[in-house]
């Protein structure tokens, strides 16, 4: 099933349907369905308007990201052809051996399916899906003493931006290891979920390498990522979409090479 989407359901009358396309949308979505053995999975697909990177998409606990439309077409319009795995939304605050090696497996599958062997891609995520592609990229994944997850690493992700990741998982002495591509983690002061202390463990982890850079937002929050944010949450930003505008063009930015992380920083 193919769903298209244009950017207004109209189209002014000085211009052809084709020069209001070419002018307002410059990338197309969408929705593909991969197999997982006996199963399969949906996958949103933003394509650019010529051949592009592919940046690889981890939703959080939600399992839908068309809840993160905003950085998901602003990495489109960057110049990324964006895969985007659907998930079922998680039911439990912990997630099982089970989520996560399925959740592993799939970014991986959406990575065969998109990237050939010899290319390379980068990841993005938010939340759990945030941890998992630090799994893919190298990380060991523990869910408590004697409790290793095991999730088969893909060399083809090189860049890696991480949006109020969980990293309680990598604890463990040596977890990160092989962890060596750049990374971009970003977090807010009021995310009582995965709070600043998380991703600033996370860049001390990682500073011999200097391929950190740890953005904190002041009075942002776990969902303040999202455009469609879970019901009940409340929103601690006073402007949402500015920040939602702000993030989305640093980590398009991060993602195509135009900076090194190279330290923690606030804001």
């Amino acid at each position: 099933m193919k769903s298209w989407f244009l950017a207004a359901p109209w189209v002014p009358r000085s211009l052809s349907v084709s020069a209001w396309i070419n002018a307002r949308r410059k990338f197309l979505m969408q929705t593909r369905r991969l197999h997982d053995g006996a199963e399969s999975f949906e996958v949103s697909v933003y394509e650019a308007a010529s051949v592009s990177p592919v940046a690889l998409f981890a939703v959080g606990a939600g399992g839908h990201p068309e809840r993160h439309s905003s950085l998901l077409e602003r990495l489109a319009k960057s110049g990324f052809t964006v895969v985007a795995p659907h998930f079922e939304r998680l039911t439990s605050p912990r997630p099982s051996e089970t989520d996560l090696i399925l959740r592993a497996r799939r970014l991986t599958l959406s990575l065969e399916a998109f990237v050939h062997p010899d290319e390379t891609a980068v990841g993005v995520g938010h939340s759990i899906g945030a941890t998992t592609l630090i799994a893919l990229a190298g990380g060991q994944m523990w869910l408590g003493p004697g409790l290793l997850v095991n999730v088969t690493p893909d060399s083809r992700l090189n860049r890696l931006a991480l949006l109020a990741p969980p990293i309680r998982f990598f604890q463990v002495p040596g977890a990160l290891d092989a962890v060596t591509v750049p990374i971009l983690a970003w977090v807010g002061t009021e995310d009582s979920i995965t709070p600043p202390a998380q991703a600033e463990w996370l860049a001390h982890a990682m500073c011999h390498r200097q391929t950190i850079d740890v953005r904190i937002t002041k009075g942002a929050g776990h969902f303040s990522f999202m455009d469609q944010p879970p019901p009940q949450s409340l929103e601690p930003l006073q402007n949402k979409q500015a920040f939602i505008a702000e993030y989305s063009g640093e980590v398009c930015r991060f993602l195509a090479g135009s900076g090194a992380p190279t330290m923690v920083s606030g804001e």
